[in-house]
């Protein structure tokens, strides 16, 4: 069993399920939407799913405060935000495992010490690929950098498109989801905040 932890320091486990049996699992599936698994056009199809739900939902494995805990401190005092912007996100709703597709800005106050930029992008990634609601997916990155860099303040926004809703049930192509959290200086200090959003927005 492969353990990770969330930002709450829980340990998440994944049931050990051999690829075999997800693919077995996967012919069932498809046995159920009327197609014949033995036929030429399906026979690797069950392989090349689990192929890529392993790239899907790899974040399960992966532990975000470790890809966070080397940092730097010789940036001579730098104690203004650092963000990043227009991170791409994909992940996939765990109400219908539908696909969200969007944009995540980061942002955060080094309190002394700062950290690589790729790290930023690498913990959205950890936390996109499982099961989500944006909201959630919102506040684990923002609680992530806030806990592991004990930052002075973290912003995280996402704007995203939910396929559960643009091409099923109420099917509204245009509809976008946003979603904002802050910690600290980002959510104590509207002047701050606004700054923030004035970025992301240019």
């Amino acid at each position: 069993m492969k353990l990770v932890k969330d930002t709450e320091s829980k340990i998440i486990g994944t049931n050990k399920v051999s690829d075999k049996e997800a693919e077995e699992a996967l012919k069932t599936i498809l046995t159920w939407m009327g197609e014949d698994p033995t036929r030429e056009g399906l026979l690797e199809t069950p392989k090349r799913v689990v192929k890529a739900f392993k790239e899907y939902f790899g974040g399960y494995t992966q532990d975000a405060e470790q890809i966070l805990n080397k940092t730097f401190g010789d940036v001579e005092g730098y104690d203004d935000m650092v963000i990043e912007k227009n991170i791409s996100v994909t992940s996939h709703c765990e109400h219908h495992m539908a696909p969200i597709v969007g944009t995540a800005h980061v942002a955060y106050i080094p309190n002394k010490r700062v950290v690589g930029l790729s790290k930023l992008a690498r913990v959205v990634e950890v936390f996109s690929k499982r099961l989500q609601t944006q909201e959630r997916l919102t506040m684990q990155v923002a609680k992530a950098l806030m806990n592991s860099l004990n930052a002075k303040g973290v912003a995280v926004t996402i704007d995203a498109a939910h396929q559960c809703m643009t091409m099923r049930g109420i099917k509204k192509e245009n509809a976008r989801t946003i979603t904002n959290y802050f910690l600290g200086q980002f959510k104590e200090d509207l002047s701050i905040q606004d700054r923030y959003l004035k970025f992301i927005s240019k």
